[in-house]
């Protein structure tokens, strides 16, 4: 009788640390998972494909599109993404390869606030340093709020805009929370240019 009772005490031990381990790890632990993952990688838990017009496909997320001419200068119409080596090509990510202490690095970084700051109307010295200096993909969508902010006004102007709704928007589209916590406040240009074009009826972002 004693060894019956000491099989089922066990037993019962067992069939409650089961369904202990089957309520952390097969509920709270996926479930706690998928939640930060909405928090903190959205486009990887969710897909990065922009939809518009009742969810046709306009553009990723992730990648920057900028229509540019052959000297790789940007529309002036729409918000600038950073400098790329690439000219936006998604199909040849890459980096300039300079070492912070190439002349020629130093060259085109000069070049790049002059035109940013002639572009804008701004002196060279308001110029944001992710303004003039490309990432290590070619491809980043993101420029910080300093830079989304001083192109406000071109941006406006081109699309018969007001400046406040131009930063409502701008606003709308600069991360935080956790997002920021974990990098830093940014503001991705491809999504907040598709939000200018809709703002805009009779225009349309090429990008």
């Amino acid at each position: 009788m004693n060894t019956l009772t000491g099989y089922l005490r066990q037993a019962g031990t067992a069939a409650r640390f089961l369904l202990l381990a089957t309520v952390v790890l097969g509920l709270a632990y996926p479930l706690a998972v998928f939640g930060i993952g909405q928090l903190a990688a959205p486009y990887q838990a969710n897909g990065s494909i922009i939809k518009v017009d009742g969810g046709a496909p306009a553009a990723s997320a992730l990648i920057a599109q900028a229509a540019a001419n052959d000297d790789g200068v940007q529309d002036p119409r729409w918000f600038h993404a950073r400098p790329s080596t690439v000219s936006w090509d998604p199909a040849s990510s890459s980096a300039s390869n300079l070492g912070p202490n190439d002349a020629k690095l130093l060259d085109a970084v000069t070049a790049a606030r002059s035109a940013v700051a002639a572009t804008e109307g701004v002196s060279e010295a308001d110029v944001p340093p992710d303004a003039v200096t490309a990432s290590g993909s070619g491809l980043d969508p993101d420029i910080s709020p300093a830079y989304a902010r001083l192109q406000v006004a071109r941006v406006a102007a081109a699309h018969g805009l007001s400046p406040g709704t131009v930063q409502d928007l701008v606003d709308r589209h600069t991360t935080g929370g956790i997002e920021a916590f974990l990098g830093q406040p940014s503001v991705n240009v491809t999504a907040l240019n598709l939000d200018i074009a809709a703002a805009a009826p009779g225009q349309r972002a090429q990008q």
